[in-house]
């Protein structure tokens, strides 16, 4: 079995570990998987009471999936890279309807794939080390894993903002979003899983270790963000932030103009259709788009000049928001017949 995942029993505890450490922990198929498989076994076994899942290594719980396995494999027209996408939205799903406790220990960076496999559970707890981010539109992606679900569900227009800026939210903005539901220093989270395995509830464990994680830089910023980003197209998101005229509604339209204009509009409409949707059909929905974006032309232009020949300057097609039609847009949400996501 690879070593790529781990699976213990600690008690009434069953844990996981991301152990992927010079990779940021990065996800492969294999153990999207296994994962699932786990996950389902635990369900069933009454002697586990919670699951844990946390990352190996200083430097990350999950930098998201291995990206430069799925550039690979889309250029060389192999599918790895749908199996990929449909396994780990089947993780996702997994975990979110997952009926035992589910506690992601969170530290280092928590993006992409990593958010996947954190914040559908039932509880996620941030050390005070989170770099928390949904960056997929720089590289011609859109967040997926969930996101067309959970995003649109935080406070105001959190949601929107994040998804299309990609910006960083550290522990306090974390928890002050809800993509965190505690905060625990790093130096308690051994201690923490120790509490968890005799099958104490993990609400009561966590009102023991749990701090006041400080002030949140982002609710300063709620207003601002709630007035610009409730706006119904991203041209209109664009124009609020100039016309909002400060220093940080100008520093946000520059990060989200160097964005995929395509990969901006695709997320702007998932994640104001996810506001209505499901959680099984936002992911239905996520593998519509992927499905479209694997054969595509951005996601490999993003992750060229990101991760492969790390130039920072991608040449979008269309290179601009205003040729990028609504009726291209919509292609990216048509149902895919007997190639639909099947969930459990």
């Amino acid at each position: 079995m690879s070593q790529d995942v781990l699976f213990e029993r600690r008690g009434a505890v069953g844990l996981i570990t991301l152990n992927r450490p010079k990779a940021l922990n990065a996800l492969t198929r294999d153990m999207c998987i296994a994962m699932k498989a786990q996950l389902a076994e635990w369900a069933a076994d009454g002697a586990i009471e919670t699951v844990v899942i946390r990352g190996a290594g200083e430097r990350a719980f999950c930098a998201g999936g291995d990206i430069r396995a799925l550039y690979e494999s889309g250029k060389s027209g192999t599918p790895y890279a749908l199996d990929f996408y449909r396994d780990e939205y089947r993780l996702n799903a997994a975990i979110r309807h997952f009926p035992k406790p589910y506690i992601a220990l969170l530290h280092g960076i928590v993006m992409g794939g990593g958010v996947g496999v954190s914040v559908h559970g039932s509880h996620r707890v941030a050390d005070e080390t989170v770099t928390f981010a949904m960056p997929e539109t720089g590289i011609g992606l859109f967040p997926d894993v969930g996101g067309s679900y959970f995003l649109p569900r935080l406070p105001g227009e959190l949601g929107i903002y994040l998804a299309l800026s990609g910006e960083r939210l550290k522990t306090a903005d974390s928890v002050y979003a809800g993509v965190a539901t505690h905060f625990v220093p790093a130096r308690e989270m051994e201690a923490l899983v120790a509490a968890l395995e005799d099958g104490t509830e993990p609400d009561f464990v966590l009102r023991s270790f749990a701090q006041a994680p400080g002030p949140a830089p982002i609710e300063q910023r709620r207003e601002a963000i709630d007035a610009t980003f409730a706006e119904t197209s991203v041209e209109g998101i664009l124009a609020a932030l100039d016309g909002e005229g400060s220093d940080w509604a100008r520093e946000t339209a520059a990060v989200i103009c160097k964005k995929s204009p395509t990969s901006l509009k695709i997320t702007f409409r998932q994640i104001r259709q996810g506001a209505r949707l499901g959680f099984d059909d936002c992911m239905r929905m996520e593998f519509r788009m992927v499905s479209r974006i694997v054969a595509g032309h951005d996601f490999y232009e993003g992750v060229r000049a990101a991760i492969i020949d790390k130039d920072n300057t991608p040449k979008w097609q269309p290179p601009t928001l205003a040729e990028v039609s609504e009726a291209e847009i919509a292609a990216y949400f048509g149902p895919l017949g007997e190639k639909e996501l099947q969930l459990d």
